[in-house]
């Protein structure tokens, strides 16, 4: 594989890649073909079982370099591309998601424009096959509808980020590489890395971090097989733990024991007053949400009383 140019380049991509020979080739031409072509590519690839690596290695640019390691999952095999970046920039891709081709020139300008040390755009939901998932009625698209709303009605990135988030995927992330070393590395959450690393970033600058909601420039990748497992589970046990720590994070130190026992309480309710009601109403609905409208009901009515609204 051909190595890097001497020259420093002005964006690191890092693609943490993962038995993905079906969406490599179209996440690695997705750089490749940028209309900004000042950058290094930075494969590393997981401990891949399919042909992942050969397909990385068929492609022939001196940008692009390639790295293979033994099973380490997604935020390690990062942590590792970020210390191998070079670049003033730093661009994320997951093996399975594709960039638009003026993803880099979009994203680039804005910074320079604006300060930001880091940007998200809006994205695109594909399938497996590459179509576009434009039903406003598909589940996926009614969630992330919901996050935007919130966050054209609150005019807050940090309250609309608690209540969900809407950068979607680490792919969306694109930093200053001054703004990544502060940060520092990914953590261990398998399933929210990207979620906690976005509130640590705004939490190091504040006002440096900025949403471009009216550019998709992320095409991201919804697999057929996904299914509501395990993954599910603790993927939620982990967001209760972020709620919570980052509604903390931002409250004086006298408020924060408060903020974090009364928002404990509010998940226990939640999921007692489901249980009852389910006792008392066997035939109403049951499942994710009724038990999560409830807690809607509840952290509304507790945070009027504690903190009031942000605006």
């Amino acid at each position: 594989m051909s190595s890097a140019t001497e020259k420093v380049p002005l964006i690191s991509v890092i693609i943490p890649a993962y038995n993905h020979e079906k969406f490599i080739g179209a996440a690695i031409e997705s750089v490749l073909n940028q209309t900004e072509d000042d950058f290094e590519l930075i494969v590393i690839d997981d401990g891949s079982t399919d042909t992942t690596g050969e397909v990385v290695q068929s492609y022939n640019d001196s940008r692009l370099r390639y790295y293979h390691q033994e099973n380490q999952d997604a935020y390690n095999t990062i942590n590792r591309g970020l210390g191998l970046a070079t670049g003033s920039y730093i661009s994320i891709l997951n093996s399975d998601d594709v960039y638009t081709l003026d993803r880099f020139e979009k994203l680039l300008g804005h910074c320079k424009n604006s300060g930001a040390e880091c940007v998200i755009s809006d994205v695109i939901p594909i399938s497996d096959s590459g179509e576009v998932f434009d039903d406003p009625e598909f589940g996926w698209n009614i969630w992330h509808a919901g996050n935007r709303d919130f966050y054209f009605k609150v005019e807050d990135i940090y309250t609309a980020f608690l209540k969900g988030n809407f950068m979607v995927t680490t792919s969306n992330l694109f930093m200053s590489s001054k703004a990544a070393q502060r940060v520092g590395k990914f953590c261990s959450l398998r399933y929210l890395h990207d979620y906690d690393f976005i509130f640590r970033m705004m939490l190091a600058f504040p006002g440096g971090v900025d949403y471009l909601a009216d550019e998709k420039l992320l095409y991201y990748r919804i697999h057929s097989g996904n299914t509501l497992g395990e993954a599910a589970v603790v993927g939620r046990e982990q967001d209760q733990q972020l709620i919570s720590q980052y509604m903390a994070a931002v409250v004086s130190e006298s408020e924060r024991k408060r903020i974090i026992a009364g928002a404990e309480r509010l998940v226990e309710l939640g999921e007692e007053l489901h249980e009852v009601r389910t006792v008392l109403n066997p035939d109403q609905p049951v499942g994710v949400r009724p038990a999560f409208k409830t807690l809607v009901g509840s952290l509304k009515t507790w945070a009027k009383k504690k903190i009031g609204t942000t605006s």
